[in-house]
Formats: C-alpha cells, sequence, structure tokens
C-alpha cells in the first residue's frame, strides 16, 4: 500500500497580469471624457442683470458670441466679437455659425441657440449688425446671457 500525503502548500496569490491594463483603460476612459479647457475671454465682461431668467435644457445645443471691448489694448478700445477664442469681425458671423452648426448632429442644426453674453458699455449698433448676420445665417434662437439670479436680487 502506498500513502497518500497531503498538500499543504496552496497558493493564495490574486492573479494581477491583467490590472495595468484595467489601470489604463480607465485612465483613457477619463481622458476622453473630460472637458480640459473652457473659452478664454478675451474681451471685457460686466453683463447687465435681467428681471426674467429662463434655465436651458439642452447646453449642447448653445454657442456662445462674447462682444466687449478687448482686455489687450494692442486691439484698440472699440468693442469686438469674440466666438470661441479668436476675434472675428461681423462679416465672420455667418461662416462661425455654419461651423458651429456642422459639429451638431443633422436633427439638431436647426435648434442651434446663439448666446450673447454682451458688456453693458457697448453700442447698440454692433449688437444690431450681430443680429441680422444671424438672421442671414438662419439662427434665429438668440440668447442674451445674465448672471444667475441670486436671493439678494
Amino acid at each position: 500500500m502506498s500513502k497518500f500525503k497531503k498538500k499543504t502548500s496552496s497558493s493564495q496569490d490574486i492573479p494581477t497580469a491583467a490590472l495595468p491594463d484595467i489601470i489604463f483603460m480607465l485612465l483613457f476612459f477619463f481622458m476622453v471624457t473630460t472637458v480640459l479647457r473652457e473659452t478664454e475671454l478675451k474681451v471685457e465682461q460686466r453683463i447687465p442683470r435681467a428681471e426674467q431668467l429662463v434655465k436651458l435644457e439642452k447646453k449642447k445645443l448653445v454657442s456662445y458670441l462674447y462682444v466687449g471691448k478687448p482686455k489687450d489694448p494692442t486691439f484698440g478700445t472699440e468693442p469686438l466679437i469674440q466666438a470661441n477664442d479668436v476675434f472675428i469681425g461681423i462679416d465672420g458671423v455667418v461662416k462661425w455659425v455654419n461651423e458651429e452648426k456642422a459639429k451638431l448632429s443633422e436633427v439638431e442644426r436647426d435648434q442651434i441657440t446663439i448666446s450673447m453674453k454682451v458688456d453693458n458699455e457697448t453700442k447698440m449698433g454692433i449688437i444690431v449688425d450681430i443680429q441680422t448676420e444671424l438672421r442671414e445665417a438662419n439662427a434665429r434662437k438668440i440668447m442674451y446671457a445674465t448672471p444667475q439670479k441670486t436671493d439678494e436680487d
């Protein structure tokens, strides 16, 4: 008769071969889904208060135009239009709207809203010119942004 011996040395190691793959997948996921940078304001903004405020439902359908005196004195003292991170002229508004519409899906293109953040010292002439160009670009929804309403207001 033979003797049977019990095996007493059992390994209880946790397999870690797939751990680097999981970590890199999580890293790439967060890199892709994180918004790293917002638009840098190059114009002064003292936005006037409003009486009636409405909150937007779909913020991805909103594109922002900033109008005001440039912070950098090399650009002068007249109000400029900033779209994304660049200054555009009145004649560049239609092209900019078409580029913003191209970023959206075909169904959402007619639902685009242009949010104008205008300094309260800006003359109305440039605003009327921008509105005219937006009509030509078929961007009919225009919103004037104001600061959020607080309890003290």
